[in-house]
């Protein structure tokens, strides 16, 4: 019988004898985001940036925020892989990919350019000062203008490439793993999306970026792996980025 195209490859399903559980799962996230934040205070400290001010930024910060934010993370995954799972970091977090994952770039890009402002447009009625356009683009727009030069190669590497496969390990490989067998599949990605939404702490953006989390949630929960929600998450931020840069 043939295998089902959305299965993991034949000797790479992600199944394995131990499991790391919801415990160790937000254990691991606090204590990462822990260690990001005092990285992150010991860097503004350490450059006289304590005053900061959201979009203008020095052009280092962007890429230097982002290892103090992405290495912490990292090696929790790592330890906790060694320490509570199986110990080999791409089976308990489901890194693979087949060549139908390649379906993440449209749903991304339709993400991107449908979904997000659907879903915004009833906040926007309703809360026309708090969710204007200009401000669900606030964001992506000040890290453009800020870059030029080499530093918008930095961008791309950091919102295009960077974020998405470490959000992807964390949010879809750790959290929405690990709740699942204490929810439901669908509850387990409700929850994510949630959490997911509300660490990026912008309210104009929570709409639109709980949406996106639910379908790679539902990426994720359809194939077993991260490797279409990954491709999503890149073409999304892709998309993104482009709109900014050409509108």
């Amino acid at each position: 019988m043939n295998q089902s195209p959305w299965a993991p490859p034949y000797g790479q399903e992600p199944a394995g004898s131990k499991k790391i559980t919801l415990r160790i799962a937000i254990f691991a996230w606090c204590a990462s985001y822990m260690v990001a934040l005092v990285l992150s205070s010991v860097i503004l400290v350490a450059t006289g940036n304590t005053d900061l001010v959201e979009g203008k930024e020095p052009k280092w910060f962007l890429g230097l925020s982002a290892l103090a934010l992405w290495t912490p993370f990292t090696v929790g995954l790592y330890l906790a892989s060694k320490r509570f799972g199986s110990g080999v970091f791409s089976r308990d977090y489901f890194l693979s990919f087949r060549r139908i994952d390649l379906w993440g770039a449209p749903i991304g890009v339709a993400s991107q350019l449908l979904l997000v402002g659907l879903v915004t447009w009833p906040f926007r009625l309703a809360f026309p000062e708090k969710f204007a356009p200009e401000l669900v683009e606030k964001r992506a727009k000040d890290l453009f203008d800020n870059a030029t030069g080499g530093w918008l190669l930095v961008l791309i590497l950091v919102v295009v490439f960077g974020a998405p496969i470490v959000e992807e390990l964390v949010y879809r490989g750790l959290i929405q793993s690990s709740l699942i067998g204490r929810f439901s599949r669908v509850g387990a990605m409700l929850i994510t999306a949630a959490w997911f939404a509300g660490v990026h702490l912008r309210l104009v953006e929570l709409p639109g970026l709980f949406a996106f989390a639910l379908v790679l949630g539902f990426c994720f929960y359809r194939t077993n792996r991260l490797g279409m929600s990954i491709i999503a998450h890149v073409a999304f931020n892709a998309t993104g980025l482009l709109l900014v840069a050409i509108l």
